[in-house]
């Protein structure tokens, strides 16, 4: 069987190990600095726990270093990655390519979706300079991701599930126009989620108060055969700022869904889950397969940024302080939310439920016909938080004498042996199958260790009499003998990064460029470009810029594009709720639309 990664997030140790117990091949996360998630940060022992535990399991550990970078930060940065490299993390994320001017550890390097990845020269470039891995722009359809594949061999990784960028990451530059707050810089303010009106150049408004920007959530669930085959490595869920609850729900699904169309793990272990994995239950705005299969019309998130979670229904009919809905399981507690006439989202709370009859804390606004959705589900959360997950691995035991010494040895589901051996009394049991029960169930007692015993073979002249403080002390011993043999396996090879002089594709390097330190500079120097412009985030003014390219189409999205390569209309404005203006410009023949500044 083909083997498939599945990727998590992890805004911290908890998270991660979680995603692990729940199925995931491998884990990203941020370090305490330099990540694109600025607010999710963890400590170097953290992350040594992490890779610890993800090594046993043989999954791994990337950590995000996918900021742009001053001289002096940069600097700050390899040092970071060399304490990281100590830890035994199996990769680093990064964006700013002054990386590749350094002296690094011999560890692999996966260049970040925010490095603009969406096109056969830029990902052959990235593998010719020495990248393991590039993870691809959420905005590709399967038919480019092919063509990626029949050109490159560098692994590919892809986004599948989570929030998606309205504008190309890594080229958005609207946040720091207007703050000084840079998504490449690890704090963007997520303007796209704001409300915009859109007008045409005589003043005339096409659509008032609305959020024009913002997107539903990508959901590529049902393409799990369709990824693969076009080329896809690795499949990634977003969300390292998403709690603990999410990353529950989410990788189970997809662990199921990969596991069911016949994918076969790339780490280890058998996983158990005792709930029901539903990602309508957890945060989305409602989902998208985004451009996968071409331009469609339902990406977008108009009316509300918010999560809607599960629909429910339309209310069959209402009273003062009630309302019906055919048959759906609402509890007490839980939370609701729906559109008013105005299309305004509002949101309550459950008061009482008697059978189909909903008792809400406020009935405002609440009329027959209203489509109700649950985003909050109480009963689920409670069984996520108290979920029992398990993700084992299978050993053989077998315990047998060597002169004065007892040995027990175990070989896992991956034929790696570990034994430890005690010296005993050969004292003869008086009750033999009395000893016998004990010592079988006390070498077997894995328990909450990442171990399953499958069987037992007792290689024994006599039956001795045994206390169970040795026998635990001895099966104890195992586990950390096994648990280390485990982790020296995964230990990856050595990856060193030649430099080369292979042409970047475009000669000239302007602010998009992301280049912000000298380091950077000489490296598109050597491969034959010139920085022409330093990062929009060492201060330029951003007025006139383009700060935002996007494959969402506002011409598209309502109903103003007569289809592909349309002729041009008069200009069309985004206007912000302070009552700034952004000219829009269309480019017909990519179909995509670029935001000025």
């Amino acid at each position: 069987m083909k083997k498939i990664e599945l990727l998590s997030p992890a805004k911290d140790l908890e998270c991660g190990m979680a995603a692990i117990k729940c199925g995931a091949d491998a884990i990203y996360i941020g370090a305490d600095k330099f990540g694109a998630r600025a607010s999710a940060k963890n400590s170097i022992e953290d992350i040594k726990k992490l890779v610890s535990f993800a090594h046993r399991y043989f999954a791994g550990v990337y950590v995000t270093l996918n900021t742009i970078l001053t001289d002096k930060e940069i600097l700050q940065a390899k040092e970071l990655l060399e304490k990281l490299y100590e830890t035994g993390v199996d990769a680093f994320i990064i964006q700013d390519m002054g990386f590749l001017e350094m002296d690094l550890p011999p560890v692999p390097l996966f260049a970040s979706t925010q490095c603009h990845n969406n096109s056969v020269e830029k990902i052959k470039f990235l593998e010719q300079v020495g990248f393991k891995r590039v993870i691809l722009a959420r905005e590709l359809s399967l038919e480019e991701i092919r063509t990626i594949r029949e050109k490159t061999e560098i692994e590919l990784e892809f986004f599948v599930h989570g929030a998606l960028c309205v504008c190309y990451s890594g080229q958005c530059y609207l946040s720091y126009a207007l703050g000084g707050r840079s998504g490449n810089r690890g704090d963007c303010a997520q303007p796209c989620r704001k409300i915009y009106s859109l007008m045409d150049g005589a003043g005339n408004v096409i659509e008032k108060d609305k959020y024009l920007l913002s997107l539903k959530d990508l959901n590529l669930s049902n393409y799990i055969r369709e990824l693969v085959d076009s080329g896809i490595n690795s499949f990634k869920i977003e969300g390292r700022l998403k709690d603990i609850n999410y990353v529950k729900n989410i990788v189970s699904f997809y662990r199921q869904k990969i596991d069911k169309a016949g994918y076969e793990k790339t780490s280890r272990g058998s996983i158990t889950v005792d709930f029901t994995p539903d990602p309508q239950k957890t945060f989305n705005r409602g989902y998208t397969d985004y451009f996968l299969e071409g331009r469609k019309k339902d990406i977008t998130s108009f009316y509300t940024p918010k999560s809607l979670g599960k629909e429910c229904g339309k209310i069959l009919k209402s009273d003062n302080n009630s309302f019906y809905l055919s048959c759906y399981d609402l509890r007490a507690g839980d939370g609701i939310c729906f559109f008013d006439d105005h299309q305004i989202l509002r949101g309550t709370s459950v008061k009482r439920v008697e059978k189909n009859r909903i008792f809400p804390e406020d009935m405002s606004f609440i009329r027959k016909d209203t489509l109700i959705y649950r985003n909050l589900d109480i009963d689920f959360l409670k069984k996520l938080k108290n979920a029992a997950i398990e993700r084992k691995i299978l050993v053989k035991l077998s315990i047998s004498e060597e002169n004065e010494n007892l040995v027990l040895t175990a070989i896992d589901e991956d034929n790696i042996k570990a034994s430890v051996s005690m010296e005993i009394k050969r004292e003869i049991a008086r009750n033999r199958d009395g000893a016998l029960f004990t010592l079988k169930k006390q070498l077997s007692s894995l328990g909450e260790t990442e171990f399953a015993a499958e069987h037992i073979e007792i290689n024994l002249k006599d039956v001795y009499f045994i206390t169970v403080k040795e026998l635990n002390n001895l099966r104890r011993n195992l586990v950390e003998v096994l648990r280390k043999k485990r982790e020296e396996a995964f230990s990856g090879k050595l990856y060193h990064i030649e430099k080369n002089n292979y042409p970047f594709p475009d000669k000239t390097i302007t602010f998009r460029g992301n280049v912000m330190n000298s380091f950077a500079e000489r490296f598109y120097e050597r491969h034959g470009a010139k920085v022409i412009e330093r990062a929009a985030e060492t201060g330029i003014d951003m007025k006139g810029h383009a700060v935002m390219k996007t494959k969402h189409c506002l011409k598209y999205s309502t109903g103003l594009c007569s289809g592909r390569g349309c002729k041009k209309t008069e200009h069309l404005y985004l206007v912000d709720e302070k009552g700034k203006n952004y000219l829009l410009r269309f480019n017909c023949n990519d179909c995509t639309m670029t935001v000025i500044f």
